[in-house]
């Protein structure tokens, strides 16, 4: 009897580690002297960071704080989606920064595509915002791993349920 192995491949970060990003970039703001008196705000909602400060160059260096702490922590800088940048009231400016979770369906039909072209004993299917990847050997899987973490999606990848 021959058994298949799986894996899935998400797109999701660690929201407590993304917490205590923004948590020392608070605290960096503070104690940072170019920034000490602009007031800057960074506050993390369900699914966005809302940065509210002075000008767009104190905007520029909290942008530098936070991908800065959160490299440290192991997220990606793909979870980021910086939006637009609009002006608030009091001559301040404000910016969403949306995060990014899950993987989009063209992305999942881009991702189970190039591995039925690259490897033949592989089968990619779809489930929601994840891709389940299944094959009868562990090297096959192993392979599979490889060869996406080579490529470059607009999305952080991360393989779970390793089976």
């Amino acid at each position: 009897m021959a058994s298949t192995f799986s894996f899935d491949i998400v797109s999701d970060f660690d929201r407590q580690e993304l917490v205590n990003a923004v948590d020392q970039t608070s605290r960096d703001i503070k104690s940072r002297y170019d920034l000490k008196d602009t007031q800057t705000t960074v506050e993390l909602g369900e699914d966005t960071i809302t940065v509210n400060t002075d000008s767009e160059f104190t905007l520029e260096s909290v942008h530098t704080i936070l991908r800065e702490k959160a490299a440290k922590r192991q997220l990606s800088q793909k979870i980021f989606d910086f939006g637009k940048v609009e002006s608030a009231s009091g001559n301040r400016v404000r910016q969403e920064i949306k995060l990014k979770k899950g993987i989009s369906q063209e992305i999942s039909k881009q991702i189970s595509k190039s591995i039925r072209d690259e490897f033949k004993k592989v089968q990619a299917s779809i489930q929601g915002d994840a891709v389940r990847v299944s094959a009868k050997s562990k090297d096959d899987l192993q392979a599979v791993m490889g060869r996406l973490k080579q490529e470059d999606y607009p999305v952080a990848l991360q393989f779970t349920n390793y089976r």
